[in-house]
């Protein structure tokens, strides 16, 4: 085969894979913003320490199933244990803060300040990762925190504090993220799932019995499903980043936000207002911006490597 025709062979058969990544991380969310309305559901019903325990004491199993005997005998070998019980806790910590957030706003709403995690991560990663962010970045990072002022509208109306809530939770998640790319740098993905998994179900066995009360059967099969729809997402997310690049997925992680409404206005029959929608649309525009800065960086430093191998041959 010629390289013309390969070539032309190969880009349709990218874009097909492209296009189903895309698919899978969509459909991933999905089954994050029903697991949200299941969760929203539950909490108003129960205590949140105790939702929190058994949603994770249930889906351990499932995780434990999906890593398979071969990866439980070496997945224990960390090279920075407090690192991976540090990232377990914080964000046991931060879906907690999220499950109050849903007590008392709409899903949409408090989905439209999470959508500000990936700028915060591109924040944070100057301090704690050492990496360079550009005055372009910088820029787009002040854009999603101009959006998130929108949504919450401090000085306009009286600020919620579940509104401050929701922006801590998205610090957290942030933070997590940062915890976890300094992890990967040490251990190997399955051992953070492994001990992400455990270390949360152990660490909330402490809390959760102390706020027990008896479920009704149709909770029970809600937390069921809100567990296999969190496992489902992420293994359809981890297909789908093998399919498809991360700065090719990432813009479609904010149809998260569809989702929400969706799921919101079917369930709770909730409907965000023109601010909070306005605002959302601020941040996904300068996160969507965000990443392809960071595409274009990541090439071009590539490029460059590229080229000086080519000349010191």
């Amino acid at each position: 085969m010629r390289p013309a025709e390969s070539l032309a062979t190969q880009r349709p058969l990218a874009a097909a894979s492209e296009l189903k990544g895309i698919g899978l991380a969509i459909f991933a969310m999905a089954c994050f913003g029903a697991m949200d309305a299941l969760s929203k559901l539950l909490v108003s019903h129960y205590p949140v320490p105790l939702i929190l325990w058994l949603r994770h004491l249930v889906a351990l199993p499932l995780a434990l199933l999906i890593l398979g005997p071969a990866t439980l005998r070496t997945g224990w070998r960390s090279g920075r244990p407090s690192l991976q019980i540090g990232r377990a806790a914080l964000l046991v910590t931060e879906i907690g803060i999220v499950f109050l957030c849903f007590r008392a706003l709409p899903l949409a709403d408090v989905h439209a300040v999470l959508a500000v995690t990936p700028l915060i991560v591109t924040a944070l990663s100057v301090p704690l990762l050492g990496e360079r962010v550009g005055w372009r970045r910088w820029t787009a990072v002040a854009v999603g925190f101009l959006g998130v002022l929108v949504i919450v509208r401090p000085g306009l109306t009286v600020v919620h504090p579940a509104s401050l809530l929701a922006v801590l939770a998205a610090a957290m998640y942030a933070l997590y993220n940062v915890l976890t790319r300094m992890a990967g740098s040490i251990d190997p993905p399955h051992t953070s799932f492994l001990w992400q998994s455990v270390v949360a179900a152990v660490l909330l066995s402490l809390v959760g019995p102390w706020f027990w009360l008896p479920l009704e059967p149709v909770h029970w099969l809600q937390l069921v499903a809100l567990a296999g729809l969190g496992a489902t997402g992420h293994y359809c997310l981890v297909r789908a980043l093998a399919h498809a690049p991360a700065v090719v997925i990432q813009p479609f992680s904010y149809s998260m936000l569809v989702w929400a409404v969706l799921f919101g206005y079917l369930v709770f029959g909730d409907f965000p207002d023109a601010w909070t929608i306005g605002g959302a649309l601020v941040v996904v525009a300068a996160g969507c911006y965000a990443a392809w800065r960071e595409h274009v960086r990541s090439r071009s430093s590539a490029l460059a490597v590229d080229a000086r191998g080519e000349g010191s041959r």
